[in-house]
């Protein structure tokens, strides 16, 4: 079994971000950047269920720019066999995306696509979602535990009520959510043997795919500052402001 993994390169968690001053955006020069997090653990995922003879080959896929390379070689050094790279400077949105990976899947033939469930840069929660549709496949997302088993997975989802259970045959789709593992520390020999593994770069017109943006930002902004919390006397006092001020009882 052949499993696609798309990772992304994301600006790192630990990185507290700026808007730029003409609020076109976040200023993202000369910050660390890293994979995200949750495609992290969709690729822990896939090296675990190729340790467990569920899988054959994990092929790692990432679109962007050049850099994206280092995201790539990040997921080989976790485990994954080989890396692809759409190279491109277009800002890419989910549908565009979607469709990168439903051509790089149409060529690949995997039996099981694993991404994360969202990006922690624009957190639009859609790629899986839209890849499932255009491929047709079945698919299983916020995933906290994955078993493959008789050609068909079965899938723990975390849903507002608690957890749902389901089951689809493969060819499929699953998104992860945090609980399903922890991603492995990636140790320095398997960096290095990152660096000798494959890494194909085609471009979006290869694939056939026009990801020219749908849509327009016209500004972002920093939320609205915390005004400073006060201090009451007593119970009396909190009720009486909750009620006439915050008017919130």
């Amino acid at each position: 079994m052949k499993i696609l993994v798309p990772v992304k390169r994301v600006v790192d968690y630990n990185v507290k971000v700026q808007v730029k001053s003409d609020g076109s955006g976040v200023d993202i020069a000369n910050v660390k950047m890293s994979m995200n997090p949750f495609d992290e653990i969709a690729v822990e995922e896939a090296v675990r269920l190729k340790e467990g003879g569920k899988a054959t080959e994990i092929v790692a896929v990432s679109a962007g720019v050049t850099q994206c390379q280092e995201t790539l070689r990040t997921a080989m050094a976790i485990g994954a066999d080989r890396g692809i790279l759409v190279e491109t400077t277009e800002e890419l949105q989910p549908l565009a995306v979607a469709k990168l990976l439903k051509a790089l899947a149409d060529k690949e033939q995997p039996q099981l696509i694993i991404l994360g469930k969202q990006a922690i840069d624009d957190d639009s929660n859609q790629t899986g979602q839209m890849l499932a549709a255009l491929l047709g496949w079945g698919q299983a997302t916020f995933a906290s535990k994955v078993v493959i088993e008789d050609g068909k997975a079965t899938v723990t989802r975390e849903v507002d009520g608690g957890l749902e259970t389901v089951a689809l045959p493969l060819p499929a789709i699953v998104t992860t959510d945090l609980r399903l593992n922890e991603p492995r520390y990636v140790t320095l020999p398997n960096i290095m043997k990152a660096k000798k593994k494959p890494l194909e770069t085609v471009k979006p017109a290869d694939l056939g795919v026009d990801v020219t943006p749908r849509l327009k930002t016209l500004k972002v902004a920093e939320p609205p500052k915390r005004s400073a919390g006060i201090m009451v006397k007593d119970v009396a006092e909190l009720v009486s402001r909750l009620k006439n001020e915050a008017k919130v009882i």
